[in-house]
Parts: C-alpha cells; sequence; structure tokens
C-alpha cells in the first residue's frame, strides 16, 4: 500500500514498523506545513496518524479503510520538529477495528491522539 501512496510520499513520511495491527511512521516539519500562526497545520498531522493508522490496519491482501477517526490536538510543533505517529489495534472484530494512534514530538511530548475505526472491505489490494 505504502508503495502506492502519493499523498504520504509527498509530506516527506518514513516507515519505521510495519507489523500487523501496530504502525510507526515518521514525518519532519517543513516550512511549507506551517499555517498562518507558523506553526503545523492540524491537518498534517491527522494525516501522519491516519497514515500510521492504515497501514497497522492493512495486514493482508484484503482491503481495510478507515470508518471514522477523531483526533485531539494536544501541543504545536513548528518547521524542524520530526513527528512519529505510533498506530496500536485496540480491539478486532469481524471486519472492523479500533486503533489508537499517538503522535509525539522529538523530546517525546504527545502532540496528538487519533482514534480510528476501520472497516474491511471485500475488495483485495491492487498487486
Amino acid at each position: 500500500m505504502m508503495q502506492r501512496d502519493r499523498a504520504s510520499a509527498s509530506l516527506g513520511m518514513e516507515v519505521v514498523t510495519d507489523e500487523p495491527g501496530h504502525a510507526v511512521v515518521r514525518m519532519p516539519v517543513r516550512d511549507d506545513m506551517l499555517n498562518g500562526f507558523d506553526i503545523i497545520h492540524g491537518g498534517l498531522v491527522f494525516a501522519l496518524a491516519d497514515t500510521a493508522f492504515a497501514i497497522a490496519c492493512n495486514e493482508d491482501e484484503n482491503v481495510t479503510v478507515a470508518a471514522g477517526a477523531d483526533i485531539t490536538f494536544l501541543k504545536s510543533t513548528t518547521t524542524g520538529a520530526v513527528l512519529t505517529a505510533t498506530a496500536t489495534r485496540r480491539a478486532l472484530s469481524g471486519r472492523t477495528g479500533l486503533y489508537d494512534v499517538t503522535v509525539v514530538d522529538d523530546a517525546g511530548d504527545a502532540v496528538a491522539e487519533f482514534r480510528g475505526r476501520s472497516v474491511t472491505t471485500r475488495r483485495t489490494a491492487p498487486a
């Protein structure tokens, strides 16, 4: 999936860990990612967490997508920071799953907490 993910690649995301139910993704904060207050745009923090979530819940040939997600922003960051998102599966029942993602900065301080709900489709991933 990540080999075809042009959006995550364009944001400079790097996959550190890719395991069933668990993923770690890192992203450096660039100047072009800042909003009008010179802090990272919340949508980009969400994108990082969402990418880690997607990796954690796509563990076989079946396509798993988000059914919904919520995020709580806890700390702002700016250019030069490196954010790390760690996704962990909390529950899996049939075709639905629940995942928590913590985004931290270089100091290990929590930047955001994300909870994603997944649904596994009957589609298979393209080769």
